[in-house]
């Protein structure tokens, strides 16, 4: 045994042998959802145990002969309690001993997780569940707690997730390059959502979820090493990076939202800005250029700008045009016409916004509203701004956003009756 370690680094550890332990448990046992309970149970043990008794030498081996004990003993129930007296020894014979299997690890492991948990018969919820509880490490009641849901519901969720991976049959290897290259924007997908999460909760009290983009963050890094050729690959861990640096400085002490060109830029972090353009370079002189390239790209260009006011928007703008034309969607519409506004005026960016009003994906949604209100702002039409922004902050589940919005309506409110009463006032 070696030295203890703090929880903190224990579970830090464990979250990376995470993917490797289960990769190597569900090739020998051929059963994903049995798998990932024995390796959740060899996790909780090693998290009770380590910090007291020491890490093990081998503590990826220790994680992998714990559950596959539990597998066995799993398998060894089943037998019995199906009364095949005459299958127990047969299935005895063909279980091999804990020990010959225990530093089994095939390096795609990690990759292969990411594929399965990714599969087409998962919805994007119950994908990001499983990636976090399988690929992630993360316990039931970890992911429950991020997404504010009661425990329950989330291992239903979960365990509903195996059973359609289950269902579908598909084994426990590395797909073709074809078929992976046809399922790899659905990887990358979760992982965008996870991190979009985690940087901006769509719910609760807290602005930020640390440990959500961190996870993010982890999970693209063992894609990126994996595949260190794909440019898209490149790009999402290129954009994770360059909007994560801007964290510390998106709330204040109490929590409060402080949008991008009022916070203090001096608490980015400059080695992920560094490591981020790095990254977005790299991946741009490939050639091929994806959507995740373009937003590494746009979010270069913020990092990069020592104060708002230095902030190249043309460029931006011409980014988010290639971006429509890459890979269309409301959002990218609603942040090009911000972009728009910056460049030719708000007047323009408003009848951008107009075309969303007919789209469903968007037309409910906070963020329209906040956009109009906040281009209304800067067109000088307070009056109808402050009503944006109150529609924006009924409609939105994020206490800090809901806040944020709240306090720019009584903002600009406050403005009105100021400019009122000096209006008012009888000349002396």
């Amino acid at each position: 045994m070696n030295e203890t370690l703090p929880d903190a680094e224990t579970e830090q550890l464990l979250r990376e042998l995470a993917p490797q332990v289960l990769g190597a448990v569900v090739r020998r046992f051929r059963d994903f959802a049995a798998a990932e309970d024995a390796v959740q149970e060899a996790m909780l043990a090693a998290f009770t145990q380590w910090p007291h008794e020491g890490v093990p030498d081998n503590p990826r081996g220790w994680l992998i002969r714990v559950a596959s004990r539990r597998m066995t003993d799993q398998i060894r129930i089943e037998i019995a309690r199906r009364e095949r007296e005459t299958a127990v020894a047969r299935d005895a014979e063909t279980i091999a001993p804990v020990q010959d299997i225990a530093y089994d690890m095939d390096p795609n492991d990690t990759l292969i997780l990411l594929f399965m948990c990714s599969h087409p018969a998962l919805s994007s919820s119950s994908a990001i569940a499983l990636t976090l509880r399988a690929v992630g490490g993360l316990t039931t009641a970890e992911i429950a707690n991020a997404f504010l849901v009661p425990e329950a519901t989330m291992a239903q969720r979960i365990s509903r997730a195996k059973q359609s991976i289950k269902v579908s049959g598909a084994p426990f290897c590395l797909l073709p390059p074809e078929e992976r290259a046809e399922r790899l924007p659905a990887v990358l997908h979760v992982l965008y959502l996870i991190f979009n999460e985690g940087y901006a909760s769509s719910i609760g009290a807290h602005l930020q979820r640390l440990d959500l983009t961190r996870e993010a963050i982890r999970l693209t890094r063992s894609a990126k090493a994996l595949l260190p050729d794909d440019a898209e690959v490149a790009g999402l861990l290129s954009l994770m990076l360059l909007t994560d640096a801007r964290r510390l400085a998106r709330t204040g002490p109490d929590e409060e939202l402080i949008p991008l060109d009022k916070q203090d830029r001096t608490l980015w972090d400059r080695a992920e800005i560094e490591e981020g353009i790095k990254l977005m370079t790299d991946a741009l002189s490939k050639g091929s250029v994806g959507a995740y390239q373009l937003q590494a790209a746009i979010a270069a260009v913020h990092d990069e700008a020592a104060r708002a006011e230095d902030t190249d928007w043309p460029q931006i703008l011409a980014l988010y045009e290639l971006l429509k034309r890459v890979s269309p969607s409301p959002m990218v519409t609603l942040s090009h016409a911000i972009a728009t506004a910056m460049v030719h005026g708000p007047s323009k960016g408003l009848e951008l916004l107009k075309t969303l009003d007919v789209d469903g994906r968007l037309a409910e949604h906070h963020r329209l509203d906040a956009v109009r209100a906040h281009l209304l702002e800067m067109l000088g039409d307070h009056a109808s701004a402050v009503k944006h922004y109150r529609t924006a902050a009924g409609r939105t589940t994020s206490i800090p956003e809901r806040n944020y919005l709240t306090a720019q309506a009584a903002r600009l409110e406050e403005g009105s009756r100021g400019r009122d009463e000096k209006t008012n006032v009888p000349s002396s």
